[in-house]
């Protein structure tokens, strides 16, 4: 909110003649709607203005963007031109990858990347558009929309068929490494500045080279459980290379260290998509022509939910989800957490999956995996993992209270969750069972008056360490006691004690 003079006649300002005045002040012209409200007996001017996906600046040229200066006030900087081309790119107004690239020429292009994708569609059958298996390679480059009137070659059909010098010639942004380290120790470090294509292949044949399986007996057959998912890692890979921010400079890094595998790729997350919507809001790629030619391709999920997909085949595996919590603005890092697998729980997952016929949902084993770690639950605790409303989430749970694999305790907003006898048994935990499940009504009401008898007093802090309550459960318990006469509540709010009754 800042200062606004009167504008117009009288003292006043015209919110009308506002309106026109943005729109003919503003290249592009910017429609936005004025108004003016009183605040505490002043009058406020309101401006609402649309989200663009285009750089607007001033009729007279002059283009500016909205920073926090070196004081920590808002200021306003200059805006260049690789800001404002990273703008619209972010913005979904620009397709990177439809860009010309001056001075290249088809000759840049490898007839050797284009028979890799020919070999690649023709063996992902129903994953991939088989048509392009049976095209030539000028064909191929239409079908994939990386041709253009008058421009020989785009910027991604560099990226998908380039030879290894044109790309570090015309495209330096663009290059990728994968290391293996042992604590400081870099043990490999290789950069690849390949064709995306290659170059998913080429870090896809590292990964396979290093992760180690266990097997694990189910039924009459033994499955491989691998230290990290083949599926996550693809589709983690794939995002890296297709999301990046290819107007910033940097490499798309995969790191394999002793406990976790992590990609890491320049640019924050596209428009829109945000830690806390990560595995709900619908797809949006920097480059809607690159995410394609990927999914035709048969290298990722064609439905453009991968990053489910990534998640779903960690906790199936009895891994911990992945880790965004270190992406920023600047970069975007996926963490695959590695270490011994939970081989029971794994176990048991495919039991039900065989019992029922179809494999577990991703939200159900965001549940389990977190009820299995946590012990306990809220409703809004689980919501807030699986990124969902809390009444969503109550369905959820629901249902899968109703197939035994989930139980409640509490009412109310006190409400908590944990998982069934049935599932602690399959996971070789029964005693675990027991200690979540706590005490019953009676025997919490007889611990609290053993306290009291030996302490002398007991407020609602102790009373729900000593029973393993919520805090408004234990206040519920010693109400209920103060109610029945076995206890005497002393003092108001925080300060209230509860002590035997006199006689």
């Amino acid at each position: 909110m800042t200062g606004a003079r009167a504008r117009h006649e009288a003292g006043r300002t015209d919110p009308l003649r506002l309106q026109a005045f943005v729109a003919n002040s503003t290249q592009p012209p910017l429609s936005v709607t004025a108004d003016v409200v009183q605040v505490d007996d002043k009058d406020v001017l309101v401006v609402t203005v649309p989200d663009s996906p285009r750089v607007v600046g001033t009729a007279k040229g002059t283009y500016v963007r909205r920073a926090i200066g070196g004081d920590g006030r808002p200021t306003c900087l200059p805006y260049h031109s690789h800001e404002m081309l990273a703008h619209e790119v972010d913005r979904g107004a620009v397709d990177w990858a439809t860009l010309a690239v001056g001075g290249a020429t088809w000759d840049d292009l490898d007839p050797l990347e284009f028979e890799r994708v020919r070999r690649l569609a023709g063996a992902s059958g129903a994953a991939a558009d088989r048509v392009l298996a049976t095209l030539s390679d000028r064909e191929i480059a239409n079908a994939l929309g990386m041709t253009r009137a008058g421009a020989n070659v785009t910027t991604g059909a560099l990226l998908l068929f380039g030879r290894t010098g044109a790309i570090r010639d015309h495209l330096p942004t663009h290059d990728a490494a994968f290391q293996v380290l042992r604590g400081l120790e870099v043990q490999v470090n290789d950069f690849l500045p390949l064709p995306l294509v290659r170059l998913a292949e080429e870090v896809f044949a590292r990964f396979r080279a290093r992760n180690q399986e266990e097997e694990l007996q189910f039924g009459l057959l033994r499955v491989s459980v691998s230290t990290y998912s083949e599926t996550a890692f693809r589709e983690a890979l794939a995002n890296a290379l297709i999301h990046r921010d290819y107007t910033r400079r940097g490499a798309v890094y995969v790191q394999w260290s002793e406990e976790q595998l992590e990609i890491s790729s320049p640019g924050g997350f596209p428009s829109g998509v945000r830690l806390d919507n990560l595995l709900v809001a619908p797809p949006h790629p920097r480059s809607p022509l690159l995410a394609d030619a990927f999914k035709r391709i048969g290298l990722v999920e064609r439905t453009g939910r991968g990053i489910n997909r990534m998640f779903a085949e960690q906790l199936r595996l009895g891994r911990p989800a992945p880790d965004y919590g270190r992406s920023s603005d600047d970069r975007v890092v996926a963490v695959l957490p590695g270490g011994p697998a939970n081989l029971s729980m794994t176990r048991w997952v495919l039991e039900q999956e065989s019992q029922q016929g179809a494999p577990l949902g991703l939200s159900e084993l965001q549940v389990l995996s977190e009820l299995e770690q946590e012990r306990r639950a809220s409703t809004s605790a689980l919501a807030h993992v699986l990124q969902r409303t809390d009444a969503e989430t109550r369905i959820l749970l629901t249902r899968m209270v109703e197939r035994g694999w989930v139980e409640a305790r509490g009412e109310g907003k006190g409400r908590s969750w944990h998982l069934s006898a049935a599932v602690y048994r399959a996971l070789e935990a029964p005693a675990g069972y027991v200690r979540i499940r706590g005490f019953e009504p009676l025997q919490q009401e007889q611990m609290v008056l053993q306290y009291v008898e030996a302490h002398g007093q007991i407020n609602r802090s102790q009373a729900a360490d000593l029973c393993a309550l919520t805090s408004e459960q234990a206040s519920r318990l010693l109400r209920r006691l103060a109610r029945e006469g076995r206890l005497e509540a002393r003092g108001e709010r925080r300060g209230t004690v509860y002590v035997k009754p006199e006689v």
